[in-house]
């Protein structure tokens, strides 16, 4: 998910009561909640790089502890930071500071990186290096304004009923918001728990069908942002794929209105040398519904522009930035390679 999502579940796990037992649990949840994003440094190395091990091994089992460790050897470093007077800079609070406790707490707050990084459609490699493979559970948005909400009312509310505590001379009871912090994760588990319902009630109804006469091999429906009983749904089936609007509060599918049907290409040299380019192996690894289209390039620089794009993240004519591009020359070798959002135009390209 976005990294604000991260950082309020973080603010709120050590506000659940972490909090009370050691200084700098606070700084340490919010910042272990969204350490895993360190992959994203890979962007260094080009887009392809970014793709390829981005969601990886921060974001496994594996990868946690170290995450953790990272993250509270960050925090220590801070700790020793001091001022003119010499006093420390962050460290207030007249609680003292329990490393390893707060380790634990790192621990458990990369953990949450990771289930709620699985909620959404993109995917993560929950059990690198071990199994390769991308995990999802499809049920949330990568931004999901009501669990912000919830989390930011866990965080903010309990403040405001303190100054109204305040105006009206009632007396402190120490740390404040525990009960509107715990609140907030509960809401995200009821939220997750509705969610993951709705999706199972469109993938019911989906797999009741035929499509074009012909059995799908392989279902998805993915979320939209807010609205939780409509999905993308993805069908596969041996000769093509479609897509369909999908309700899940009837449950029905929409066949008519808004479905398209994307036939796959035939397997042909051009479209060979795509797939074994750099992108083309990294794209085809995360895809789950990919779909290529291939451009045949005449003029000055005459060769092939194929497209590819994953059906989860919709049309494969559009230039999303999940999509991608391989360029070949006449004689099938690869001349340039990138995501949808570097992609050349056939003008420039011819």
């Amino acid at each position: 998910m976005e990294p604000v999502t991260h950082f309020l579940t973080g603010a709120c796990m050590s506000r659940a009561g972490f909090n009370r037992k050691s200084a700098l649990t606070t700084l340490t949840m919010v910042l272990a909640a969204e350490a895993a994003d360190i992959d994203v440094l890979y962007a260094f190395k080009g887009p392809i790089a970014a793709l390829q091990h981005h969601r990886g091994i921060t974001h496994s089992f594996v990868g946690a502890p170290f995450v953790a460790a990272v993250t509270l050897g960050f925090v220590y470093l801070l700790s020793r930071w001091r001022g003119p007077s010499g006093k420390p800079r962050i460290l207030r609070s007249k609680l003292p500071v329990r490393w390893g406790y707060l380790y634990w707490l790192a621990l458990l707050a990369a953990l949450s990186h990771v289930l709620l990084d699985y909620t959404t459609a993109y995917g993560i490699r929950m059990f690198e290096p071990f199994d390769w493979r991308w995990y999802s559970w499809d049920i949330v948005f990568i931004v999901e304004p009501v669990m912000l909400l919830a989390l930011i009312a866990g965080l903010v509310l309990p403040s405001l009923f303190g100054l109204i505590n305040q105006e009206i001379g009632a007396r402190s009871k120490g740390l404040r918001g525990r009960a509107g912090a715990i609140f907030a994760l509960v809401c995200l588990v009821v939220i997750w728990g509705f969610r993951d319902f709705q999706h199972r009630r469109a993938l019911s109804a989906m797999s009741a069908l035929l499509y074009q006469g012909a059995a799908p091999l392989k279902l998805g429906a993915y979320p939209y942002m807010i609205d939780p009983f409509h999905w993308h749904g993805v069908v596969e089936t041996e000769a093509f794929f479609q897509t369909v609007p999908v309700n899940s509060m009837t449950p029905e599918v929409d066949e008519q209105s808004d479905a398209h049907i994307y036939y796959k290409p035939e397997e042909t040299p051009v479209l060979e040398a795509a797939k074994a380019s750099y992108f083309g192996r990294v794209f085809l690894d995360w895809a789950v519904f990919p779909i290529t289209q291939t451009e045949k390039l005449q003029g000055a620089s005459p060769g092939y522009l194929v497209g590819f794009q994953d059906l989860r993240f919709g049309d494969p004519n559009g230039r999303g930035r999940l999509g991608g591009w391989v360029l070949l020359g006449p004689e099938l070798r690869v001349k340039e390679e990138g995501m949808n959002s570097q992609k050349p135009s056939t003008d420039e390209s011819r």
